[in-house]
């Protein structure tokens, strides 16, 4: 996964998670992306800099603070699975259904095979990918 610092045309800064380069460019592309604050779809990404690892006084590198982005991406997480119902491998097919009007409109999460979130971005469907593996659910 990839993390961009993005801009809406408003100036709006906000950030997304991609799995890739090209999967940002064809969600950007197909007005996918709305700007969390005003909602434009007319979105690029900021310029970033790079996250360098800190040294410690002997010169080693230390790992750069992952705690404040774990508990962010744990937030993330209970928010998803307290608010959208899971709907497990058939994501795919259930957010088709939703976008074509032929079930009830909800948010959902599950997992989807490469092949299949890629066609449902090229079909026009609005999905994101998360930034973390659902916690599977057993019934």
């Amino acid at each position: 996964m990839i993390r961009y610092d993005l801009n809406c045309k408003e100036g709006h800064r906000f950030d997304g998670w991609f799995a890739s380069s090209s999967a940002f460019e064809s969600q950007r592309d197909a007005g996918q992306i709305p700007c969390t604050i005003c909602g434009t779809t007319d979105i690029d990404r900021a310029l970033m800099s790079p996250q360098v690892p800190a040294r410690n006084n002997k010169g080693s590198e230390q790992p750069a603070d992952t705690t404040a982005q774990k508990n962010a991406l744990e937030q993330l997480r209970k928010h998803v699975e307290a608010n959208s119902d899971y709907v497990g491998l058939q994501f795919a097919d259930e957010a088709r259904a939703m976008h074509e009007g032929r079930s009830e409109h909800r948010s959902i999460y599950g997992e989807a095979k490469p092949e299949e979130a890629r066609k449902l971005v090229e079909d026009g469907v609005p999905i994101a990918p998360l930034p973390f593996i659902p916690t599977r659910k057993t019934n």
